[in-house]
This record gives C-alpha cells, sequence and structure tokens, in this order.
C-alpha cells in the first residue's frame, strides 16, 4: 500500500487534515521530511500539560524537600530528562524511522524483540494511567453537572462510558496520524493551557502560604530521590518514542534545535505543574499523603472552579494520550505484527481500555502502583537509551531496506539476528539496575526489593543511573560505537 504524501509545512491543507497516514514504520523518504523543530516543542508541550504532574509534585514534598528544593528538582529532571528525547529525536531525523524500528540497527532483527517489548509495556501503561486519570475526571466532572455518583463502584456503567468517551477521543486523532497529530497538539495547547493558568491562579489563592515558607529543607539526599522520580516519570518514560515524531523532520533540522524543542516544550510545563503540586503539598502535608491527590485537590475547589478543573484534567491526559497511543501503534508494529498502522493503534486502546475498568472497577489502589510502574520501568528503558545513544555516537545513516528485512538477508541480523554487544549490555545494564531497585508501594506492600537496595546508591534511588553507565559503559568497551559507523555489512554488500 503506498502511503499517503503530504507536506507538513501546509497544516492547513484539507487534504492532510482529512487523509489517514498510511505509512507504518517504514522510513520516510528524503522527499516528504519537510518538519521543523518548532512543531516538536508544540507536541510535547501539549503531552505535558496533564495533572499526572500533580502527584510527583506532592511526592516530592512527602520526601521531605521544601518548595525551592522542590522546584530545583523539578527543573533538574524533566529539562534534562526531555534532552534525551531530543538527543534520541536526532536518530529519528536521521533515520525517518520509529525509535524503535531504528533500534533494530543496534540490537538485530531479533535482539530488539526485548527492548520493544519492554517499551510497548511502558506505553500501554501510560496510556492505562492517563485513561482511568481522565475517566475518574469526568465521573467528578458529570457527578457536578448532572448530580451523578462519583464512586465508579456504585455507577460502573457510567465509568465505563466515561472510559469509552476518552478512548474515542484519543482513536480519533490518534488513528488519523502524524499530520493532524501535529496540528491537534499545537492549537488544543492553548486553550487546555490557558485553562491551566486558570485553575492555577485560583489554587494559589488557597495556599497556606505561611506553612510553606516555614517548611525545612530536605537533605540533599531527598534531592537525589526525587530527580531520579521525575525523570523516571517524565523524560525517560517517553524517550522511546523521541524518534517517532521526529522521523518527518528535515534533514537540514540542526540537531541542537531539536534537542531543545523537546527539553523547553515538556519541560515548561512539567516544572509548572509539578511546582503547582509541590506548593499544594507544602501548603497542606495532607495532600502528599493523599492515595489520590488530583481528587483531593478537587476537593478543595468551589464547584464553579472544579468545572474548568476538570475538563482542564481531561484535556491535558488527552493530548498526552495521541502521543503515546500513535507511538504504541508503531512499537506494535515493530514486533513483526502484520496490521496497518491505524488497526494497531485500535488494538493498543482495546488493552489499556481492559486495564482502566480493572483499575476503576476492581483495584483498590491506582497512584501507589502508578509511581511504582513508572520506576520499575525506568531501569530497562534506560538501559536502551545508554546503548541507543552510545551507537549514535558513530552511526550517522541507517539502511532503510535492511530495517525493514525481518529475514536473514537483513543488513541488521547479524548473529542469529542478534547484535550480541548491544543486546547483551542492555541485559546487563537492566539486572544490575533492578539489583539496586525497590519496587514499594507502599511502607507495608514492597514487590520486591534487590539485595543492594539498602546500599547508598540504592537508598538515594540511583538504580537508573547504575543502568545507564553500565549500559552506555559496557558497549562502549565492547567496541560498539566503533561498529556503527558501517551500515552494510560486506557480505552483505558483496551479495547485493
Amino acid at each position: 500500500m503506498q502511503p499517503t504524501k503530504f507536506s507538513e509545512t501546509e497544516p492547513s491543507d484539507n487534504r492532510v487534515l482529512g487523509a489517514v497516514e498510511q505509512r507504518g514504520i517504514e522510513p520516510v523518504p528524503e522527499a516528504e521530511r519537510t518538519g521543523r523543530p518548532l512543531q516538536l516543542f508544540w507536541v510535547w508541550f501539549a503531552a505535558n500539560i496533564s495533572i499526572l504532574g500533580i502527584p510527583l509534585g506532592a511526592t516530592l514534598v512527602a520526601l521531605g524537600m521544601n518548595i525551592w528544593q522542590s522546584l530545583i528538582v523539578a527543573i533538574i529532571g524533566a529539562f534534562g530528562s526531555f534532552a534525551l528525547v531530543g538527543l534520541i529525536s536526532i536518530a529519528g531525523r536521521r533515520g525517518g524511522a520509529p525509535s524503535l524500528t531504528l533500534s533494530r540497527a543496534i540490537f538485530g532483527v531479533r535482539g530488539n524483540i526485548g527492548p520493544t517489548i519492554v517499551s510497548l509495556c511502558s506505553r500501554l501503561g501510560w496510556e492505562t494511567v492517563n485513561t482511568t486519570t481522565a475517566a475518574f475526571a469526568l465521573l467528578s466532572l458529570s457527578a457536578i453537572v448532572f448530580n451523578t455518583e462519583s464512586d465508579a463502584h456504585k455507577t460502573p456503567v457510567l465509568a465505563v462510558v466515561c472510559i469509552l468517551i476518552f478512548v474515542a477521543f484519543t482513536v480519533a486523532v490518534s488513528g488519523m496520524g502524524h499530520a493532524i497529530l501535529l496540528v491537534v497538539q499545537k492549537y488544543a495547547t492553548w486553550v487546555f493551557g490557558a485553562l491551566n493558568i486558570f485553575v492555577a491562579v485560583f489554587l494559589f489563592a488557597t495556599v497556606n502560604w505561611t506553612a510553606v515558607a516555614d517548611a525545612p529543607a530536605g537533605p540533599a539526599s531527598a534531592m537525589v530521590i526525587g530527580i531520579g522520580t521525575i525523570a523516571a516519570g517524565t523524560g525517560i518514560g517517553w524517550a522511546n518514542a523521541g524518534a517517532d515524531m521526529s522521523r518527518y523532520q528535515s534533514p537540514l533540522a540542526k540537531s541542537g534545535h531539536l534537542v531543545a524543542s523537546a527539553a523547553a516544550g515538556a519541560g515548561i510545563p512539567l516544572v509548572f505543574v509539578i511546582g503547582l503540586g509541590s506548593l499544594l503539598s507544602a501548603g497542606d502535608p495532607s495532600l502528599s499523603g493523599a492515595g489520590d491527590p488530583v481528587a483531593a485537590i478537587r476537593a478543595m475547589l468551589p464547584s464553579w472552579v472544579a468545572v474548568p478543573y476538570l475538563i482542564t484534567a481531561f484535556g491535558g491526559l488527552l493530548l498526552s494520550n495521541h502521543l503515546s497511543v500513535y507511538s504504541a501503534g508503531l512499537t506494535t508494529l515493530t514486533l513483526g505484527v502484520r496490521l496497518r498502522r491505524v488497526y494497531a493503534v485500535v488494538v493498543d486502546v482495546v488493552v489499556t481500555t481492559a486495564g482502566s475498568i480493572y483499575f476503576m472497577l476492581i483495584a483498590t489502589g491506582f497512584y501507589g502502583p502508578f509511581i511504582t510502574f513508572i520506576s520499575l520501568l525506568a531501569v530497562p528503558i534506560t538501559a536502551w537509551v545508554a546503548v541507543f545513544l552510545v551507537d549514535m555516537l558513530r552511526r550517522k545513516t541507517y539502511d532503510a531496506e535492511g530495517l525493514m528485512d525481518l529475514r536473514s538477508t537483513s543488513t541488521y541480523w547479524y548473529a542469529g539476528g542478534i547484535e550480541w554487544r548491544a543486546f547483551g549490555s542492555w541485559a546487563v545494564a537492566l539486572v544490575v539496575g533492578y539489583l539496586f531497585t525497590t519496587a514499594q508501594v507502599s511502607a507495608d506492600e514492597v514487590w520486591f526489593s534487590g539485595p543492594f537496595a539498602d546500599t547508598w546508591l540504592g537508598h538515594n534511588g540511583l538504580g537508573w543511573v547504575i543502568t545507564f553507565v553500565i549500559g552506555a559503559g559496557l558497549y562502549l568497551i565492547l567496541g560498539g560505537a566503533r561498529g556503527a559507523g558501517t551500515t552494510i555489512r560486506p557480505k552483505l554488500a558483496a551479495r547485493r
């Protein structure tokens, strides 16, 4: 099937906005790469203005930080982790393909399956979080406007309807594809950004500024843990989607502009929302211990402010989900699933719909598992980022045919379909990282604790840093970056 051709420099063209993107994961021809870095600024801005930053901010206060420490941690964690997303965007500009498709060149056709499955689990997990939170917001909105029950267990049919509404809005944009996604994310940012500011102004007026000013500074170790928590919950979680949006970028787009677009585009809204969550929690310590900080903040608001707050929550989560579902569809195709891209999107939202129904109607807790979930997946994703970035030191081009060939004739078949230096470095790094990691939902519920979790490194939440150092260092030692400069293996070049 021939892909629909479009120019991203003409977003007002009705043919562009009315056409479903037919291209799957195959590299975009250079003639069709006309995107500009500023487009990515709006994409990342829109994807990060959701209220999920509020519980992250509350977590920083729970760790013992005051408002100034929380802001510093938010800036370093958000801007720094999304700078990594920007670096991976450079690979998308070079190869014109999604992140995990380009990853075949590094790990091999079969070796890439492991990182791809982890990435898909990450995307599906985030989408489940987005969908569940948005459905709760709709339930609360319905309770205010139509006087219905806000408890999902008392109105299970309404809860499912709220989930389906969110899913329908998601598919309407993600299913259409890249061109419509760029336009929607850009203009919706202004609408929901303005609503965020409106709600924030009212919330600022409710802050107990005396309590905020009197809050003592926490230890430096708390800030270290906080940076890791923010990085894991923001940029690290999006790192595997960096090239998914940049594959349409012009070859003339400057690398520094791509990095700045991701770091600033995501960092600005994240620092605002995380800072708001920290400010509210510092003024009212009960918020940092609330099982659902988002609902706790809703309870602080009068109805006339709660309505725009809930609409803002729904819209921000929807903008984040647009990008996540689009990326998940591409990741699903990278696993070798033979579907059109739009159908892969539908398959992914079916999975997240089922997960959301479970969290709303069956599970007893939500945000505790959420924080634990992002912490756990940060380890294997960080290991992938480490190997991927080291490989980029030398690899400037990708063989388009080899990326799409899943047979032994592929340029990237290597030994049995696996590039063992890359795959081995990734595997060793994630195993070592988990040795220093604790998966803890609450003080009384610990999923597992690595044997070195009680060391200084583990206690300060540096398992993901160890993962990065091990993954990058081992791949460098094994010579992975040196081999990356060769696109086509000599024996295959001769065969062709």
